[in-house]
């Protein structure tokens, strides 16, 4: 079910005052307790671990200290409302202190600044109250900038005074916005509908924002002593990169539920994104899938039960936040999100049964000038060792593949954007569906030779033109998957500027298998390996430049893994003995040809200018607090994104159909044939899929024997 509000768009901009919340749910009202043995025990099994497990350790060293002094203020007060500038002055002495203390078990500089910072916040608890006791002058010409990076500490305690002024007044100012268009909407839905008056909407807004305020302090108690420390513990490991991080025994727990497959009632995987809930994969086939308006990159600001009051989940535990998202069979939840164009908007969710089975390959026909193409979609690498004869991602895409071929298929476009990777044995065996034996990636431990995997079956499962999609939000194995088809030339890679780049593994450990104590430690999440291409590459941060760059939305967007807080770098180890396929005749000119298409197809031109115009909202971090100029810069956005209407019209004349196999499963299974009829609408607008045809239809292979596997 569709229903956008009632919130209508809002620049992304206009949703950083939320980012007071933050400061707010990780500070008041909390005593650490304490536990000098737990905690030093911890910091000790952590450096050893670290240090010695990790594939690519950090020297702790005073650049090391200085990033520990740096991420923990910032976990602590991200829009600087909490610390005066001379917190910050007399905590800088420890800036290059942190890592002996380390070295030496000593907690110094973690128990001042929390002490500070409790002190801190006890003073500024009762500022809301008091800004909010009486109404906002409305017309005073003033901005404020969420820069926050780039901003300073308050001074003393007036200036400080202020920036909560300031920072309430955007909340108070978003609200009564929202409220204004909830009832100009409602009037337009029905004329008869009797408005509120401004003056009764100001007043309104005034005391929900008081009472919002007043939910986030009553919610503080979900934090835990325990809490306050894994925050410092986590600002050590975050210097060893993004994917190195430490969970407490709880947060492990619900770390192994949202990776189960699903997320109980909407079929959403979601992550923290800093004080954020973000969307990380959409779960095909389930309620979000279906319903169509959630997408990956999606932050989750509000929900709300059916008609009930929405409640604000930024700075929200992660799991506490999925405790409102999930529920029954049946039920609906409203979302406020910020989408990556940068608009708040507000959808409806009918909750429902996630079916995992629509996270496996499926494929279409596709019909152009006369000639079947084959389609498949693979969502994950997956593969079950719990099962006997258990199902995988690589036996599966076999199977499609024969389906296809029977059908008389031309040529074999394969998806993998938004796939975030999985099972590398499956990612192996899948590239050894289309060559004829020989290495697929290198994995490389620490101070270890690189371990080669390699294809060993003789013969081609597909020996026909093949081309592959990637997006940003390609990660890990489908990288891996399609730097192999690159580095053979065996198919054209069509994406935008590169894959994500992630290419380490990770593992978890058990912090207390390295230590004697009764205590539960926790866990770490360590890397422990690094891929490579067979052409020596590494994956990490570059990922994989496809052949074809097109245009995307995320084309100037800050994603993937460069973008992350101390990726590990790129390098290159020896290249490994290949032979490149050569049985295309025009493998280079149908590379050449698909450029110049792009270049001058004006939907992917609409597209680079959208990815433009999305980057330069993400850039403006000026919000006017004049709500007349703060309406008139909220308009202007909704006026420009009107010029990108028609990627949402466009349209191919393409044909889809379900492969043979599957006709007579959708005449038995009116879900199924809803779901397929609802893929193969959406990708009968995809201008992505259209060029990788228009590639598949040009490319053509050398003559060669019938295909060995049957």
């Amino acid at each position: 079910m569709k229903q956008i509000t009632l919130f209508m768009k809002r620049n992304y901009k206009f949703i950083i005052p939320i980012i007071l919340i933050a400061g707010i749910l990780v500070s008041f009202n909390f005593r650490y307790q304490p536990d000098p043995e737990k905690d030093k025990q911890l910091v000790n099994v952590l450096r050893y671990i670290l240090t010695q497990g990790h594939y690519q350790p950090t020297t702790i060293d005073d650049n090391f200290s200085e990033g520990v002094y740096t991420d923990f203020l910032e976990i602590l007060d991200p829009s600087k409302h909490y610390f005066l500038q001379t917190d910050i002055d007399e905590f800088s002495q420890f800036k290059f202190l942190i890592d002996d203390q380390i070295l030496s078990d000593d907690l110094t500089y973690f128990y001042s600044v929390y002490s500070r910072y409790e002190q801190r916040v006890n003073e500024t608890k009762a500022y809301y109250k008091e800004i909010l006791s009486q109404p906002f002058n409305l017309s005073k010409d003033e901005t404020y900038s969420v820069d926050y990076e780039n901003t300073s500490f308050a001074k003393d305690k007036t200036e400080l005074l202020d920036t909560w002024k300031k920072q309430l007044k955007m909340r108070y100012i978003g609200r009564l916005y929202d409220m204004e268009q909830t009832e100009n909407d409602n009037f337009e839905i029905d004329s008869t509908y009797l408005q509120k008056s401004y003056e009764t909407l100001k007043e309104e807004a005034l005391e929900k924002t008081k009472e919002n305020m007043d939910n986030l302090y009553d919610r503080l108690d979900e934090l835990t002593q325990d809490d306050w420390f894994s925050y410092f513990i986590n600002s050590i490991a975050a210097q060893f990169g993004p994917h190195t991080n430490y969970l407490d025994p709880k947060i492990k727990k619900r770390f192994d539920i949202s990776m189960s497959g699903k997320l109980e009632g909407i079929g959403a995987r979601l992550q923290k994104d800093g004080d954020y809930t973000k969307v990380i994969e959409l779960i095909s086939g389930g309620p979000a899938w279906r319903a169509g308006e959630l997408e990956v990159g999606d932050l989750i600001l509000k929900v709300a039960q059916a008609d009930g009051e929405s409640l604000d989940i930024v700075g929200m535990r992660l799991d506490n936040a999925i405790e409102y998202i999930k529920g029954k069979k049946g039920t609906e939840v409203r979302l406020t999100l910020k989408r990556v164009s940068g608009k708040i908007e507000t959808i409806s969710i009918i909750r429902d049964v996630v079916e995992l089975e629509e996270t496996f390959v499926k494929s279409s026909i596709i019909e152009k000038d006369g000639k079947k193409y084959g389609f498949i979609n693979l969502p994950k690498f997956y593969i079950d060792f719990d099962q006997q004869n258990y199902r995988n991602s690589a036996t599966d895409m076999a199977q499609e593949i024969e389906n296809l071929k029977k059908e008389g298929i031309s040529g074999l476009l394969i998806d993998l954007r938004n796939n975030g990777g999985g099972s590398l044995k499956t990612a192996v065996e899948i590239a050894g569906l289309f060559i004829d034996k020989g290495p697929i990636v290198q994995v490389k431990y620490r101070g270890e030779k690189a371990n080669i995997r390699e294809d060993n079956e003789s013969g081609l499962h597909w020996d026909g033109p093949l081309v592959f999609l990637v997006n940003e939000l390609s990660a890990s194995a489908s990288e891996i998957l399609a730097a192999a088809m690159q580095d053979y030339k065996r198919a054209i890679i069509i994406g935008g500027n590169q894959t994500f780049g992630k290419g380490t593994v990770q593992n978890f450990y058990p912090l207390n298998q390295y230590a004697r104590t009764d205590k539960d430690l926790g866990f770490l999440k360590m890397t422990i390996q690094k891929f490579y291409r067979i052409n020596g590459g590494s994956t990490q941060l570059r990922g994989v430049v496809p052949d074809v760059v097109v245009p995307s939305r995320y084309s100037y967007l800050n994603i993937g893994e460069r973008d992350e807080e101390s990726p590990l770098k790129w390098d290159k180890i020896k290249s490994t003995d290949f032979t490149k396929w050569n049985e295309y005749e025009n493998y280079d000119i149908s590379i050449q040809n698909s450029r110049k298409r792009v270049f001058e197809n004006s939907q992917f031109q609409l597209i680079d200018s959208n990815a433009k115009w999305l980057k330069k909202g993400q850039d403006d971090k000026i919000i006017f607090l004049n709500y007349t100029e703060f309406k008139k810069d909220i308009e202007s956005h909704d006026d420009e994104a009107k010029a990108f209407d028609a990627l949402d019209s466009y349209t191919t004349n393409l044909t889809y159909m379900s492969p043979q196999y599957e006709i007579s499963l959708i005449e038995a299974d009116s879900i199924l044939a809803k779901k397929r009829e609802v893929w193969h609408t959406n990708l009968s607008k995809d201008v992505y899929v259209e060029e990788g045809l228009n590639v598949l239809a040009e490319l053509k292979t050398k003559s060669h024997p019938e295909l060995a596997k049957n």
